[in-house]
């Protein structure tokens, strides 16, 4: 039985190996051919129109392509960060809706007794609300990367 988990996890992990590093030939193998295209057109553009021009016009398009990729990792930033406030309100939702949760909370309430009991919720809700305003606090004095 364990020896068929094994093997899918072996047969998993090689063939996850086999990805990246297929990948990884792909990323070098496309490297090196935008390498020589940019070679290509600065050598044309040299010969067309001189060495400075030649130059400029490289630092233009790699300008170009910095100001694109900025901003492409400010927005997907900004949805990786979207979805994460997301799951953890809906992490939250479902832990108030998990019966566990409120079978437990019935059984605390009925062992603890009612008028025992609201003191330590008073409480509690005070504690809690003093700890989100201290992280809220912390986050908004963290810079943003």
């Amino acid at each position: 039985m364990f020896q068929r988990v094994i093997d899918d996890v072996k047969e998993s992990a090689s063939s996850r190996l086999q990805q990246v590093v297929l990948t990884a030939i792909l990323a070098v193998a496309l490297l090196i051919a935008a390498a020589f295209l940019f070679a290509a057109a600065f050598v044309f553009v040299d010969h067309a129109y001189g060495g400075i021009i030649a130059c400029l016009a490289a630092a233009g398009l790699f300008f170009v392509i910095a100001i694109i990729v900025g901003i492409w990792h400010a927005v997907r930033k900004r949805q990786i960060e979207a979805r994460a406030r997301e799951r953890a309100s809906a992490r939250a939702r479902n832990l108030l809706t998990d019966p566990a949760v409120v079978t437990t909370g019935v059984r605390i309430v009925r062992a603890l007794g009612a008028k025992r009991l609201i003191p330590l919720l008073a409480v509690s809700g005070l504690a809690l609300g003093v700890l989100m305003n201290r992280s809220a606090a912390q986050d908004e004095a963290t810079p943003a990367e």
